[in-house]
């Protein structure tokens, strides 16, 4: 047997400094000796480990270690996962924008990727388009048979493994990035410049927030239904390309199509999804209820004279997309997420309400002492039956 951790002779054979934990296999600890068959297990008590959600600039900070409260922060979440209490998992998203990183003082984007995943622990969170869709999914499959408009969260939707796992000694790494890093960034450059150049259109605005969050759905359910068709129209004049350039939201209408009987006409089978996306059912998926308030709440703030310097508001929003996406799309099957300071404000306003409407905890710098207190508490908290459990599988 490979023996990661040497714990002394072996009970059989008596040969020295052979015998020891071979791994951690979900619930228990395999004992084993290097050089006969005798092995033994012992059996670790249930966990459920919390999950925090660390935004990019966080990784970012702690990873160039300059600023000793990331470095602090992320040393406090380094002992809480290896106590088992705690997971930051990584997501699409942080792969993104790991690749628009241009390096620091040596260091590249593939170390900054690396500190992320041993952060993680190989835990990893569903690519962002597949949390997108199964959401999508359950709502419609809601909808079809008449049932509830409240959304059920389940883990699996969104993370990659089980929370109630114990962590082996290795994790397995699929390496790969295939999306065309300059073309991102110029996309993202732009969008933000796109966004700022109607700020001076939502000051004039008189629309309630109501309203605007209304106009929000509309616009992702047209999104979906429009882009579907317009990718429908190129095939049907014989442009196949337009498999493989369509925007990625028209796999989600095509499986919804799925779910309608073939011998209807594509008309109607389309206006049902029209149905759908003008619902209750639809208007509860999670990340377009969050998005739409976020955005509804930035143009609200907008309105009330925030962001009337534009080069101060392009530094602030920089990112904005990307982090209303992965707030969206993540923070509900968190217990925490840590975020910078803009976004944090627009998360607790009272249109978004992300802290009481999906009891998950909101932290940022202006709140790092409550951040650090939140992980303090984990530890506490831990029984004597856990630290044993931590003992017997990870012996330093």
């Amino acid at each position: 047997m490979l023996v990661n951790r040497i714990l002394g002779d072996c009970p059989r054979c008596k040969a020295q400094q052979c015998f020891g934990n071979v791994s951690v296999r979900r619930d228990h600890v395999l004992r084993g000796c290097r050089y006969c068959k005798y092995h033994s297990e012992i059996w670790l008590p249930e966990i459920r480990k919390k999950v925090v959600y660390l935004d990019q600039f966080f990784f970012s900070a702690a990873f160039r270690g300059e600023d000793p409260r990331f470095v602090e922060a992320a040393e406090r979440v380094k002992q809480a996962a290896h106590l088992q209490l705690l997971v930051a998992p990584y997501s699409s998203i942080h792969e993104d924008e790991t690749h628009q990183w241009r390096g620091h003082k040596g260091f590249t984007k593939a170390d900054l990727m690396e500190f992320i995943k041993a952060a993680a622990r190989g835990v990893e969170f569903q690519r962002d388009y597949e949390v997108e869709s199964v959401q999508i999914t359950k709502a419609w499959s809601a909808f079809l048979k008449g049932g509830p408009t409240q959304y059920v969260f389940e883990d699996q939707d969104a993370i990659e493994g089980d929370l109630a796992e114990w962590d082996d000694y290795y994790r397995i790494d699929v390496s790969g990035y295939f999306k065309d890093v300059e073309m991102v960034r110029s996309l993202k450059g732009e969008a933000v410049d796109a966004l700022l150049n109607v700020f001076d259109n939502w000051r004039k605005s008189t629309q309630t927030f109501e309203q605007d969050v209304a106009l929000e759905m509309l616009t992702a359910g047209n999104n979906y239904l429009n882009t579907y068709i317009t990718m429908a129209v190129r095939l049907a004049k014989g442009d196949f390309d337009a498999l493989l350039d369509s925007p990625m939201v028209t796999k989600v209408v095509e499986s919804m199509l799925r779910w309608l009987p073939d011998d209807h006409p594509l008309e109607q089978r389309l206006q049902r999804c029209a149905d759908f996306f003008g619902s209750e059912h639809f208007n509860q998926v999670p990340n377009l209820h969050i998005s739409s308030r976020m955005f509804a709440t930035l143009k609200s703030m907008v309105r009330r004279g925030a962001y009337s310097n534009r080069k101060e508001a392009r530094r602030r929003l920089n990112g904005v997309f990307e982090d209303i996406r992965h707030i969206s799309l993540y923070a509900p099957y968190c217990d925490a997420f840590f975020m910078d300071q803009p976004m944090a404000e627009i998360a607790r306003q009272p249109g978004v309400d992300l802290e009481n409407r999906y009891s998950v905890r909101i932290f940022s710098l202006n709140n790092l002492t409550e951040f650090y207190e939140w992980i303090d508490s984990l530890v506490a908290g831990m029984t004597d039956e856990h630290r044993a459990g931590v003992e017997s599988a990870y012996p330093r």
